[in-house]
């Protein structure tokens, strides 16, 4: 068995793309419009994933677009997507200045919380040890649920 793909429903489809591409630097790999059902199909590769996405077509992101507006509830069973990146403080602090909030910040060098543009938590993690910690991320306080 190997881990194929996470899809997500999404309302604005360019918005999605470009929150996942901007800020956590991943790339499509890969599109799908289905005229009869409806809907685009959009897949997404972390960096470090990109050459397997590629090749074998995994492990990726499906950003699924219903062309007919639906409203989407969030099940509390779902959880978060997770990703590893290289510095957090860095990652965060590109996020930031890209107007997303930081709903868990990396207080401990380690591990923050943001969600995309349809609340889809996402839990990003330092690789490796913790960072030292420093502000201004020690001091930032929690904003809503993640």
């Amino acid at each position: 068995m190997k881990y194929l793909h996470t899809m997500l429903r999404v309302t604005n489809l360019e918005d999605s793309i470009n929150f996942f591409t901007s800020n956590l630097g991943m790339t499509e790999t890969r599109r799908i419009e289905s005229e009869a059902g409806r809907f685009t199909l959009v897949f997404l590769a972390a960096s470090e994933d990109l050459g397997n996405a590629k090749k074998n077509g995994s492990p990726i992101l499906e950003l699924t677009w219903n062309w007919e507006p639906e409203e989407y509830t969030s099940g509390r069973n779902f959880g978060h997507l997770a990703y590893s990146v290289d510095n957090i403080y860095s990652t965060c602090q590109k996020i930031l200045d890209n107007g997303i909030t930081i709903n868990r910040p990396p207080r401990d060098g380690k591990m923050a919380f943001i969600r995309s543009p349809d609340g889809i938590s996402i839990e990003l993690l330092q690789e490796g040890e913790s960072l030292p910690k420093k502000e201004p991320w020690i001091s930032m306080d929690n904003v809503g649920v993640w």
